[in-house]
């Protein structure tokens, strides 16, 4: 498996490599990602600047934000020489990747864009690197079973789970879910042992039934729950 930084630095050699510094399309006709320029320095955070958090106690106390829940997936693209992650070693069969992601949110209207964090840990996050796309699979209330599926690290995570391509991209959309957005990777940006992945939209909806009238499937103190209105 490939080290933190390492995968850090897969990731920005291929933002660069596929049009980052440019704005160049792809041959598919998928915007490239976007360069954003001005960032602030960056300053490294003394010993004596930490707070002295417990993380059992700081993942407690987040977990009382309850949040809904996604489904982030990406086409097969081409393996990658340079990792030796299993799945994506030279000569293996490319496949689609997916993982169960809490931490999504909209970012902006206009250009409309979204974003995710994902650990650097991740061994999903290389391939969805590599695509350079990726579908947000918003799950309904109904669907806690396909979350704890894409939870798991290592398994065939679409074995048995039915999917089409969604339009712009072709990465996996997921029968059944209330809601999917289509985006391209538009900037990562580091966040402590995290990733902030941001996508600019290309085609989203709402699906009208198929369970979506049961609402979102809602996330809080490590269990699954459903909206109820107040």
């Amino acid at each position: 498996m490939m080290g933190h930084a390492g995968m850090a630095a897969a990731a920005v050699r291929y933002l660069r490599t596929s049009g980052a510094a440019t704005g160049a399309g792809r041959a598919d006709g998928v915007p490239a990602p976007y360069a954003v320029a001005g960032r602030p320095p960056l300053r490294a955070v003394r010993d004596d600047e930490r707070a002295p958090l417990d993380p059992a106690e700081f993942r407690r106390v987040l977990g009382s934000f309850a949040s809904g829940v996604t489904v982030i997936t990406a086409p097969a693209a081409p393996a990658a020489a340079e990792t030796t992650d299993t799945h994506s070693a030279a000569g293996a069969e490319p496949r689609p990747a997916g993982f169960a992601c809490q931490s999504f949110a909209s970012l902006s209207l206009d250009p409309p864009l979204v974003a995710f964090m994902v650990a650097r840990t991740s061994t999903s996050w290389p391939h969805i690197a590599r695509a350079g796309v990726f579908c947000v699979n918003v799950l309904g209330a109904g669907q806690g079973e396909l979350c704890r599926a894409f939870a798991v690290s290592g398994a065939d995570k679409f074995a048995g789970v039915a999917h089409s391509p969604a339009p712009v991209t072709g990465a996996p959309r997921l029968d059944g879910v209330p809601a999917w957005i289509d985006c391209a990777i538009h900037a990562v940006h580091t966040g402590g042992d995290h990733l902030i992945v941001v996508g600019r939209v290309l085609a989203l909806d709402a699906v009208q039934g198929a369970g979506a009238e049961d609402g979102p499937l809602l996330f809080h103190r490590g269990q699954f729950g459903r909206f109820a209105e107040a």
